[in-house]
């Protein structure tokens, strides 16, 4: 669908709208899929949670409980022999696209995510997790017509899809490292500017109930950014830092 660009072609708006599309589901990922219902490194209301967990599928990453028992599962096997899709162990193309289309991987372990599974909401959401993305869509077509659903939707999307893989793959190969995180993860300025924070790798696998990956002012973090402010209106509460004496572990080479 992205070929259409051929026809619709390019514009200031559009690239804004593409750009803008990107980075508010971008933040709904890594604050809400990553951050909230993988790690719950903070809290929320029951409402807030529904809308995360709906504004995060407009993604079309599939469903909430999903994407949660996944990460979920990489974590507890990182770059080990069962991580589904570390590029340690599998290669660069498999943990990046190449798990996701996997017929092993289209299940949900509702075992892996109990705490959410309670909700019968999200079991809805991620069921019928086809519905968000289509809604997106149609919304993108109502405010662009045809070049704002292809700009608004299908080219956001397509990049929206490779930068997140980008944290799988690139992130256990390519970067500085900090933290003895006991894997392959690692530290990458340039992709915590394109996903909101998530390029701070290496602190996250070293302490990952934190909910900011940026644990030095340097470090740009725009889901944390987000989120504290979120928590200045009492939206979401009892943030996670990671503590001194956890920053405070540094290796003495710093780098990888």
């Amino acid at each position: 669908m992205c070929l259409w660009v051929i026809q619709t072609g390019i514009s200031w708006k559009l690239v804004a709208l593409a750009i803008a599309s990107y980075y508010l589901r971008m933040l709904a990922i890594t604050a809400g899929y990553h951050r909230y219902f993988s790690h719950r490194a903070y809290k929320t209301t029951r409402v807030f949670q529904f809308i995360l967990a709906c504004l995060a599928m407009t993604s079309a990453q599939k469903g909430v409980l999903w994407w949660a028992t996944h990460h979920r599962h990489h974590h507890k096997h990182s770059d080990q022999e069962k991580d589904r899709h570390s590029p340690l162990q599998r290669g660069f193309w498999f943990s990046h696209v190449g798990w996701l289309i996997s017929e092993n991987y289209m299940q949900t372990d509702l075992r892996l995510v109990r705490d959410l599974a309670k909700y019968p909401e999200l079991r809805f959401l991620n069921q019928f997790h086809v519905i968000p993305p289509l809604l997106y869509a149609g919304l993108m077509y109502a405010v662009g017509g045809f070049p704002g659903l292809i700009w608004g939707f299908f080219i956001s999307t397509t990049i929206l899809y490779h930068c997140t893989f980008f944290i799988n793959s690139l992130t256990h190969i390519m970067g500085r490292v900090r933290y003895n995180s006991r894997d392959g993860s690692k530290n990458s300025f340039i992709l915590a500017i394109l996903c909101c924070g998530e390029g701070w790798h290496n602190n996250h696998h070293y302490y990952q109930s934190s909910v900011n990956q940026g644990w030095f002012w340097w470090e740009v973090d725009f889901s944390y950014y987000l989120l504290t402010v979120l928590s200045w209106f009492g939206i979401v509460w009892d943030l996670r830092r990671p503590p001194p004496h956890i920053k405070a572990k540094i290796l003495s080479s710093g780098t990888a």
